[in-house]
């Protein structure tokens, strides 16, 4: 076992670790939610990981989107990730697709992958990638936020979970999003937690349930669907 990897053990088994080196996740979307996330599956060890993102970054992520430096402004996310992430384990394969998920594409990049995680930031391409999903028997764990608010659910095959969410919701566009640095990175890392333990079979403790946290009262609850 290589021993960058000694300080997951005990946490996880030498197994398990064995295990998800041969794992391919797919990461949609490389701003706040989704470097936090690439990052933690990347320092945990996940083999492969697919990340996609058709935005480029700009002076607004500087705040919270840990794959955003002042070098970078203009660079694409998800080549940013890629190169980033290669500097601190180049034992991951990483692919990057430059580019939106879509209706027309989403199919095709997912495939063959053990997993997807949702780090989106809009409704209408969540429940794309949901349904893309359940028609390729994917798991997905899904992530979202809102200035001091989160949310974090596991979808299996079947659940359809977002669109319950999600279907019937109204979106103020007018409003623009709040996000600070320490939400994104707090769920960033409960979708890492809940990854790991889908990716090694064990209890998705959120499979049918959405966690929804409040950092600013520290108010945290379990919906059950």
């Amino acid at each position: 076992m290589d021993i960058r990897y000694t300080r997951n053990i005990g946490t996880i088994s030498e197994d398990e670790q064995s295990a998800l080196a041969t794992k391919r996740v797919c990461v949609v979307g490389c701003g706040g939610l989704g470097g936090g996330v690439i990052e933690g599956l990347v320092r945990i060890g996940v083999g492969h990981l697919t990340v996609v993102d058709g935005d480029v970054f700009d002076e607004t992520n500087l705040n919270r989107q840990v794959l955003s430096n002042e070098d970078n402004l203009g660079h694409p996310k998800a080549v940013e990730a890629r190169l980033q992430m290669k500097t601190i384990n180049s034992n991951v394969q990483i692919d990057s697709v430059q580019g939106l998920l879509t209706e027309e594409n989403a199919a095709a990049i997912i495939a063959g992958h053990d997993l997807v995680v949702d780090a989106l930031d809009n409704m209408e391409a969540r429940l794309v990638l949901e349904d893309k999903c359940e028609e390729a028997g994917i798991p997905l764990v899904h992530g979202a936020i809102g200035g001091w608010q989160g949310q974090v659910t596991v979808v299996m095959p079947g659940d359809c979970i977002l669109h319950q969410i999600y279907e019937d919701a109204e979106v103020d566009k007018s409003v623009k999003p709040t996000n600070p640095p320490f939400t994104p990175a707090v769920v960033s890392a409960i979708e890492v937690s809940e990854a790991v333990k889908v990716l090694l079979g064990r209890e998705e403790a959120l499979r049918g349930k959405v966690l929804t946290l409040d950092l600013l009262n520290h108010e945290y609850d379990v919906i059950e669907f």
